[in-house]
């Protein structure tokens, strides 16, 4: 495990390969072992950055609120103490927030942009609601009454059914998630802007996933920012949910390969 170190940050991440970078930001309440498959598969042609976002896996807890500013912030120093100039920016659902805070914020440092399970709007009214609540349960509970109420929403009902190697493997990651960690990204969540008209000047290639069965962020919401994004691509998963990478990482490697390649690198 690699970690770096500032006056208020700290992180791990994963940093093996060698070429061109590819940056994989993890989602809430996930740490950055749900790339598995994706760090083994790339590695071969490519250097691959996958950090912890701060208050996930070994990465340090920051008071909150977590911003999707602040974390896309970290990944850029991050980045500079690697001596990486430019990188593919990919991140799933809070990790695909960061991501497009990370192209506003930092634009001539992505080459290209990967989108997965993640939307491009602001919170409702109602969604702040329910991360207040949340917050507060992990707060007063933990996080295996979080756990447990995510997974039927994260995975397919196949999944749950019929794999319980991916169950263990999600709950787990949620489960070692410290609470406080997973209050201030859902503090940052709650606050973060709304992308949707942004999204028509975002001119670097950009790749979007989503997982045919995603219920927390559908197909629908996926086809609305591949309508704005000029030159996107789309990309359904069948038979999956939410972490499209963890329930078909076969598929969902073969687009990210693919995409990867028909960019020169």
């Amino acid at each position: 495990m690699n970690k770096i170190e500032g006056r208020s940050l700290q992180l791990a991440y994963t940093d093996v390969g060698a070429g061109p970078a590819v940056v994989l930001l993890h989602g809430y309440p996930f740490n950055r072992s749900m790339w598995r498959e994706q760090v083994e598969e790339l590695r071969g042609s490519y250097r691959v950055i996958a950090p912890g976002v701060r208050g996930h896996g070994e990465s340090k807890v920051a008071p909150p609120p977590a911003t999707m500013e602040e974390m896309a912030a970290d990944v850029s120093t991050l980045l500079e103490r690697l001596n990486i100039s430019r990188a593919v920016i990919g991140g799933l659902s809070m990790g695909g927030y960061v991501a497009l805070a990370f192209y506003r914020l930092f634009p001539e440092r992505v080459r290209s942009l990967i989108l997965a399970d993640t939307r491009a709007q602001a919170d409702t009214d109602e969604g702040k609601r329910n991360r207040a609540v949340q917050e507060e349960k992990a707060l007063q509970e933990g996080m295996e009454v979080i756990a447990d109420s995510l997974l039927p929403k994260l995975l397919t009902v196949e999944t749950i059914a019929n794999r319980p190697d991916i169950v263990k493997r999600l709950r787990e990651m949620m489960v070692k998630t410290a609470p406080e960690g997973a209050a201030a990204a859902l503090q940052g969540m709650a606050q973060r802007r709304d992308q949707t008209s942004f999204l028509s000047r975002i001119i670097s290639p950009t790749l979007i996933i989503v997982g045919r069965e995603d219920s927390i962020t559908p197909v629908a919401e996926a086809e609305m920012m591949h309508r704005e994004m000029p030159g996107s691509r789309l990309e359904i998963v069948e038979n999956a949910g939410h972490v499209s990478n963890m329930e078909q990482p076969t598929e969902f490697n073969r687009v990210l390969l693919k995409f990867l390649h028909d960019l020169g690198g």
